[in-house]
């Protein structure tokens, strides 16, 4: 069982990170690439900016790119969403074999299809909310060279801390549950992991790096500052790109969870009928 678990993981992450993709190709991509406009457009405006200040000097020309920018976000993004949508479904049906091999011991009439759906929430909260709202996603051009370590370093650590919070979260509701209920275990749990995710951000850093209009030695703006509304545009189609994956990830092993289990009843039928 716990291979055709897996399976249905990856069928499901590959089904979530195609449809994410299609979405993303459509919204996501044609804000970054205004961001990468503005980039080019900005580095223009800075060194013809240098020039006039030194007219001695030398313009460097950037070398071509390795990778078109067609083929980027083609290729690369359809790529990209899809291995990420595969190893979320592999751990997602890792999770789920574990949480049921529990669940289903001690509480058989239990629906399998609602362990993996609330299962596809806390995995959406810890893996993808809590980061994204401690360090939102930025489009290119939007981030300083000189902290994109401490930037990667900080997202990292409460992406772990996020999804270590929720596990423990998560067991100390089942614990708490014969003692004190359901519902109330489930409010004590989620009140822990908040709690546990405060005090992790108190200790780590932030970050405004949004850059700022180009100005001459006059003080005069000889170029725009970045859009606020492809910042706003990307943060919105980012959110809604995870809210896809997720919910079709979920989805889909759901239907096919009930699917095995319907097959399962099934086997047993004939087999319990044959001894009646």
């Amino acid at each position: 069982m716990e291979k055709k678990f897996i399976g249905a993981g990856l069928l499901a992450g590959l089904i979530a990170g195609i449809i994410s993709f299609v979405f993303a190709r459509f919204y996501l991509e044609p804000v970054v690439g205004k961001a990468i406009d503005y980039e080019g457009a900005r580095s223009d405006a800075e060194e013809a900016l240098a020039h006039a200040a030194e007219p001695g000097g030398h313009t460097h020309g950037e070398g071509g790119e390795l990778f078109t920018r067609a083929m980027q976000e083609n290729l690369g993004a359809g790529v990209g969403n899809v291995v990420f949508a595969l190893c979320m479904g592999a751990f997602f049906a890792v999770a789920f074999t574990v949480l049921w091999s529990y669940v289903g011991s001690r509480h058989p009439a239990t629906d399998p299809r609602t362990v993996a759906g609330a299962l596809g929430a806390i995995g959406f909260v810890a893996v993808f909310a809590v980061p994204f709202f401690a360090y939102p996603a930025n489009p290119p051009a939007v981030g300083d060279d000189d902290t994109i370590g401490d930037r990667t370093g900080a997202f990292l650590t409460i992406s772990v801390a996020s999804v270590i919070l929720a596990i423990a979260a998560v067991v100390l509701a089942l614990w708490l549950r014969p003692r004190i209920g359901g519902f109330v275990s489930a409010v004590a749990a989620v009140a822990a992991y908040l709690a546990g995710v405060a005090v992790v951000l108190a200790f780590l850093p932030s970050f405004d790096e949004v850059p700022e209009p180009v100005r001459n030695d006059a003080g005069q703006i000889v170029f725009p500052g970045f859009p606020g509304d492809v910042i706003g545009d990307f943060r919105v189609y980012a959110i809604a790109n995870q809210v896809i994956l997720w919910s079709v990830l979920t989805v889909v092993f759901v239907l096919l969870v009930g699917a095995m289990a319907r097959s399962r009843a099934a086997d047993r039928a004939p087999a319990v009928s044959s001894h009646g």
